[in-house]
């Protein structure tokens, strides 16, 4: 069935990121959320009288409603992959919290499965279709800094377990900082270079253990599962390269995110966010700050994308070939972390130009 006009949502999961998610996508015009589905049926029926959602209750229910065209899959990452397949065989499209998935079987699996409907699947993060990013793309399309060869990234901090109340599964399986923060960072590198070709990395651990910091769980341990430092070295199809860090062994937390080019340094903002200013070197005492342009509307912003490429017959921007190419090369920096040698990534996805600088998920423009 051909459909027209705005978009039918449900959301599955009603947890803490549900907010960010029901705040954007309630006031969205391209959009309508009709549902909110969670195993815990009373959270799900609060989050949806808080947000003013009609309907609320279990993923079987929203999964029949005929109306709802695209479901926002917000659980855990230990099964994304098998809530959008069920999504995937209830006819509708997904836009998916990151991780793609938790390892490469699956997730092409997962892409097999979408394009054998004839449906979606797209997956966060889309920071970087926010005005940052973009802005930051566009300066660099212009030639702003000459010929982009480089970048460098940084993501450093003590870890997450201070503040988190129960952190436990950021330092398991599908996460940690490479699997958790990581594809904000490998996300926009796409978007600047383009697909990644080979990673060579060094990855470890500071502690087997660890202790949670706040809330009802406060000084309980529990065990880490993943690398929680990784040092990897990338380099592009185009024949640029990037050298990235990860991790949560750092009492000195900072990010920074630098494009190097023939002319000039771009700091762009960092890819956790949808803004930020923009930060030109060209000598070390010549410094110029560009704000950013474009939306900074927040999450939910490539739901919205996705639906308008939906209706234009086009290939959405967060696509689930990007996440899978991220997935690839999440897992091939693991892979060279633990053999000490480098890893080709096969896996490549196109990369379209960046957006015109007044394009605005909160428009309203299907009618």
């Amino acid at each position: 069935m051909t459909r027209t006009g705005r978009a039918g949502v449900g959301i599955i999961g009603a947890g803490n990121i549900s907010t960010q998610y029901l705040k954007n996508l309630t006031t969205f015009g391209d959009v309508e959320v009709r549902f909110v589905a969670d195993l815990d049926v009373d959270r799900a029926a609060a989050q949806a009288e808080a947000y003013g959602v009609p309907r609320s209750g279990t993923v079987a229910e929203l999964l029949a409603d005929d109306e709802i065209e695209v479901v926002v899959n917000l659980t855990v990452p230990a099964v994304h992959v098998q809530v959008a397949q069920q999504i995937l065989a209830a006819g509708k499209h997904v836009w998916s919290e990151k991780p793609f998935a938790l390892e490469r079987e699956s997730g092409r699996a997962l892409l097999a499965e979408a394009q054998s409907a004839g449906l979606r699947v797209a997956t966060a993060p889309d920071t970087f279709l926010g005005a940052g990013i973009q802005s930051s793309l566009r300066l660099i399309a212009e030639g702003g800094i000459g010929e982009a060869h480089g970048a460098l990234t940084l993501m450093q901090s003590p870890g997450p377990e201070s503040w988190h109340p129960n952190p436990a599964f950021l330092f398991d399986i599908g996460a940690g900082p490479l699997f958790d923060i990581g594809p904000y960072y490998l996300t926009a590198l796409v978007q600047f270079f383009g697909p990644v070709t080979r990673a060579q990395a060094v990855t470890s651990k500071s502690r087997v253990e660890r202790v949670i910091g706040s809330g009802p769980l406060a000084g309980q341990t529990f065990p880490v599962n993943v690398p929680t430092h990784v040092a990897a070295l990338l380099e592009f199809e185009s024949g640029q390269s990037a050298q990235s860090t990860f991790s949560f062994d750092s009492p000195l937390g900072r990010t920074q995110f630098e494009i190097t080019g023939t002319d000039a340094t771009l700091t762009v903002p960092d890819p956790n966010t949808f803004s930020g200013d923009l930060t030109l070197t060209r000598a070390k005492s010549d410094l110029e700050t560009r704000p950013s342009e474009g939306s900074a509307a927040g999450r939910g912003t490539g739901v919205v994308e996705m639906v308008r490429a939906i209706r234009a017959g086009v290939p959405e921007r967060a696509s689930g070939e990007l996440a899978f190419h991220v997935l690839d090369v999440m897992q091939s920096i693991i892979e060279a972390g633990e053999g000490r040698e480098p890893v080709d990534v096969t896996s490549t996805v196109d990369v379209p130009p960046p957006l015109e600088v007044d394009w605005d998920p909160a428009e309203t423009t299907l009618s």
